[in-house]
């Protein structure tokens, strides 16, 4: 098992990709720590890594909230004494374009795409630099390198984390801390809906996937989860400050 014994963190891992992801490391050896809004999303992830075999724990955290972010980081520090692993990945679409969206949604998304990845990340470099070694992995987009239509507030947001990803991994690969982004296009979960909505609806998203991907399909949170765990793992030990789009080749068209 390439994670045996490491301490993960996940955020947004009630769900969809993060929760593939906790289940794909905790297959592979790591103690994972689910952190989600929802309690009952973060148990019952935890409750599926355990009943396969795995080693998790839950915790119900509002990653926009500095203080509970803090307060679940330090506690984890705590009981186990070091962060091996973070995965930001919790996130939000807010659709609209720079007149149509709203704003507080637009401040709601810069809060929990690019300012909680920044505390989290803040919350476990200490520990990651005494170790003399640890991995950050922050969910980007597609969105983050490309255009995406009427979303100024995700690709905004998904650009910055890329910038943000960038900067953290030139000012800590001497600590041995690496840092990389994970860049997810069509994926099939309901984190899609405000961009089905947008886009009118089920067939016209299947439509657009189908002409605008090469590969002609959504991507299964599992495929996504090979990826994640390629960038959390030692397989990819001499990788740091790059970003990963695994997007069925749709920036390549």
């Amino acid at each position: 098992m390439i994670l045996k014994d490491r301490i993960a963190i996940v955020t947004g891992a009630g769900s969809g990709i993060g929760r593939a992801g906790a289940a794909m490391m905790a297959r592979e050896g790591a103690h994972v720590v689910i952190i989600d809004r929802s309690r009952e999303a973060a148990e019952a992830t935890a409750v599926s890594i355990a009943g396969a075999g795995g080693s998790a724990e839950a915790l119900a955290v509002d990653v926009t909230d500095d203080a509970a972010l803090s307060h679940g980081v330090a506690g984890v520090l705590d009981r186990h004494g070091r962060v091996d692993i973070l995965h930001n990945h919790a996130g939000a679409q807010v659709a609209g374009d720079l007149e149509g969206v709203d704003v507080e949604g637009f401040d709601r998304s810069w809060k929990l795409n690019v300012r909680a990845h920044f505390m989290a990340a803040r919350l476990v470099m200490s520990s990651m630099k005494r170790a003399g070694r640890g991995v950050i992995l922050n969910t980007s987009s597609s969105s983050g390198v490309l255009y995406d239509r009427e979303m100024i507030a995700y690709t905004t947001t998904k650009h910055a984390v890329i910038a943000m990803t960038r900067q953290m991994a030139g000012d800590y690969a001497k600590f041995g801390v690496r840092v990389n982004a994970l860049c997810p296009g069509w994926v099939d979960t309901p984190f899609n809906e405000p961009f089905i909505r947008q886009m009118g609806g089920r067939d016209a998203i299947e439509a657009y996937i189908r002409d605008k991907v090469p590969l002609g399909r959504w991507a299964s949170v599992e495929e996504i989860a090979e990826s994640i765990l390629f960038l959390v793992s030692d397989r990819s030990s001499y990788i740091t400050g790059q970003i990963l789009v695994a997007d069925g080749g749709e920036t390549v068209v």
